[in-house]
């Protein structure tokens, strides 16, 4: 794998011959951060909720209200660099009578409601309305530079980012490592004595090996990618399914 398949911020260079495409593909990173971060960690408070536990309640975190959910560092850095956090949602399976399953369906349903975003944001593109035009295909961007954009390449380029970064967040936080809500998912398969050694692990080494497969292709120049090469099959399915086409990267 090179370098260029694997930062995806390079695929943004090409960009710069338009500033105000540009301008969409910002605008629609931090709209689906933003709306992605708050309904995701929404999405766990509310069914917490209604599976009895009181707690995310009592915190006020059953709310689309954005302030509740935002966490303060993540939302700087949202702003500055295109890439945040929420705060985490406190919730008590133990409250439900079984609380692995408890717990896996709480975690299930943050990634779920980003996946629900793409799914809404896909409609236009569905629909004919607009292209799709994934801001992280070389070929597809390249294409409408020379033809040039319209306002409906426009929003179809704000509609279509909003998808992939929708996408892309689900995805990423259902891998089964510490701290994303991929690792509480895993437990409800396992027996008890399995799960309690499994968290055990995840929490002694998951967030390390988290860090380690994020830096990989940038301490390698790209050419050791895993989380790409593990999730990237899934984006082109997920994005076939949420818009029709399932060409993000212009190779898959």
């Amino acid at each position: 794998m090179n370098a260029d398949r694997m930062l995806f911020f390079r695929y943004l260079d090409r960009l710069d011959n338009d500033i105000f495409a540009a301008g969409v593909v910002f605008g629609a990173l931090v709209t689906a951060l933003l709306v992605g971060i708050t309904f995701h960690e929404f999405s766990h408070a509310f069914v917490a909720d209604k599976m009895g536990d009181r707690l995310p309640r009592s915190r006020g975190r059953v709310t689309l209200n954005p302030l509740a959910h935002l966490d303060p560092a993540g939302t700087v850095l949202l702003l500055l660099v295109g890439f945040g956090w929420g705060k985490p949602v406190p919730v008590n399976p133990n409250v439900a009578r079984n609380p692995k399953a408890a717990m896996a369906i709480i975690a299930g349903a943050g990634p779920l409601s980003n996946f629900l975003v793409a799914f809404v944001a896909g409609l236009p593109v569905q629909a004919g309305l607009v292209p799709w035009l994934p801001p992280f295909n070389l070929t597809a961007i390249d294409r409408q530079l020379f033809f040039g954009f319209d306002a409906a390449d426009y929003l179809g380029l704000y509609l279509s980012a909003i998808v992939v970064i929708s996408i892309i967040l689900g995805v990423f936080n259902l891998l089964p490592i510490f701290p994303l809500d991929g690792h509480r998912v895993i437990p409800a398969f396992l027996t008890d004595q399995a799960a309690h050694s499994y968290m055990q692990f995840q929490g002694r080494y998951g967030f390390l090996i988290l860090i380690v497969l994020i830096a990989l292709p940038f301490l390698t120049g790209g050419q050791f990618g895993i989380l790409f090469e593990v999730m990237s099959p899934v984006i082109n399915l997920l994005s076939h399914l949420f818009a029709g086409n399932g060409d993000v990267f212009g190779f898959g």
